[in-house]
């Protein structure tokens, strides 16, 4: 299948990237399936679309009858059965090993043969969930970044089965999303966390040092480098836990010492500072 013919797309998860993943594909004229474990999750997923795409009508880039036929494509269910007519699956579960093989290996058993399986993964390999299926040839990596609706980007990653026609495939329907996609072998971080990691860890070192206070530090970067936002912030943006989460699988997999997470980090995750997700990271929220 062409990525023009897509008609119906399945969404594994509807955090904060698969409610993203989900509106971005329904903004593109897209019937839009999204399996969560519970009606609540599917409930909150819901919420947070309505409240994307209210956002764009309040800013001009949607007209109220857009955003009606946005949230009147997409559909929740509890049911990985209900995701049988998709025409492209794309994975945006927990970031858990376990969880993710264990989706693919049932995907597989549900999913038209001929139809992609791509995975929004940020550190776990690809190479691991094709081997969970009958099709590793069709398994790709569609790393999107938060918020999906803002972001332009998208790394697809090419683990040693995937074949040509799939990265293709991932091209392709990266314009019809309307985003730029660039492209990484299969190991832990890809392109951008690769390069980012090290750097917010960085920042969190110097913190945790005492060697600036966490506004110069977000400050200088801000304003230096021509940043959106400092370092700190954007910690708190993409959640302490899954910034640790990275840094752990990014240390294990090259063993140097930049990629390891700062013991302030932990303990802050430890502690619940998760970020803006909660109200308290780096920074207070609340309010």
């Amino acid at each position: 299948m062409r990525a023009e013919d897509v008609r119906t797309v399945g969404v594994v998860g509807c955090g904060l990237m698969g409610s993203g993943i989900a509106e971005v594909a329904a903004r593109a004229g897209q019937d839009v399936v999204v399996l969560e474990t519970s009606e609540e999750l599917l409930q909150r997923g819901r919420g947070r679309i309505e409240s994307s795409t209210g956002k764009a009508v309040e800013r001009g880039r949607l007209t109220a009858d857009d955003r009606d036929a946005v949230l009147g494509r997409i559909r929740g269910t509890t049911e990985v059965e209900d995701l049988a007519g998709a025409d492209l699956v794309i994975e945006a579960a927990t970031e858990d090993h376990a969880t993710k093989v264990g989706m693919f290996r049932r995907l597989a058993e549900v999913i038209k043969p001929e139809v992609i399986l791509a995975s929004n993964t940020s550190s776990i390999p690809i190479a691991d969930l094709g081997a969970a299926t009958s099709r590793p040839d069709k398994v790709l990596g569609m790393h999107f970044f938060n918020p999906v609706p803002a972001m332009g980007l998208i790394e697809l990653v090419r683990a040693i089965t995937t074949s040509e026609d799939t990265m293709a495939f991932g091209r392709a329907y990266g314009v019809v999303l309307g985003k730029t996609t660039v492209e990484s072998r299969d190991r832990a971080g890809f392109i951008v966390n690769a390069l980012l990691i090290p750097y917010l860890n960085g920042a969190v070192r110097m913190l945790e040092e005492g060697f600036a206070t966490r506004e110069d530090i977000d400050t200088a970067v801000h304003l230096g480098l021509n940043h959106p936002m400092g370092p700190l912030r954007l910690i708190d943006l993409i959640g302490l836990d899954t910034h640790l989460f990275i840094a752990d699988v990014l240390f294990e997999e090259f063993k140097e010492p930049t990629f390891a997470p700062p013991p302030l980090l932990r303990r802050m995750v430890t502690a619940g500072r998760l970020g803006r997700k909660v109200g308290h990271g780096f920074y207070d929220y609340e309010g």
